[in-house]
C-alpha cells in the first residue's frame, strides 16, 4: 500500500499545504483550493516571484531538482498539473 506522500492525492494535498505555507495564504486551507483552480490569475493570484518561492519549497519537500528548462508555464496551471510533473520527476529519478 502507498503512503500518502507518494499517491497522487497525497502529493496533491501535500503541494495545496506547501502553497498556503510557503507563500503565507492566511486563512486558506487546501480543501479551498480545487486541484485543476488557476493557480495565477484570475485563480490564487500568484505571480512570479511565488512561483520561484514555490519552486524552491517543492523541490526540498519533494526531494527533486527541477532544471530551469523544465519549467514551463503549463506546468504552474494547476495544483493537478504540479503533481503530474513532480511525480514525473520522482520517477525519473
Amino acid at each position: 500500500m502507498a503512503d500518502q506522500e507518494t499517491t497522487s492525492a497525497g502529493i496533491r494535498e501535500r503541494i495545496k499545504a506547501v502553497i498556503i505555507e510557503s507563500l503565507g495564504l492566511e486563512g486558506m486551507t487546501p480543501e479551498m483550493i480545487a486541484d485543476d483552480a488557476p493557480l495565477f490569475g484570475d485563480g490564487l493570484g500568484l505571480d512570479s516571484v511565488d512561483a520561484l518561492e514555490l519552486l524552491v519549497v517543492l523541490e526540498k519537500d519533494f526531494g527533486v531538482q527541477i532544471d530551469n528548462q523544465e519549467i514551463d508555464p503549463e506546468v504552474f496551471a494547476s495544483v493537478a498539473s504540479l503533481e503530474r510533473f513532480i511525480r514525473e520527476l520522482q520517477d525519473r529519478d
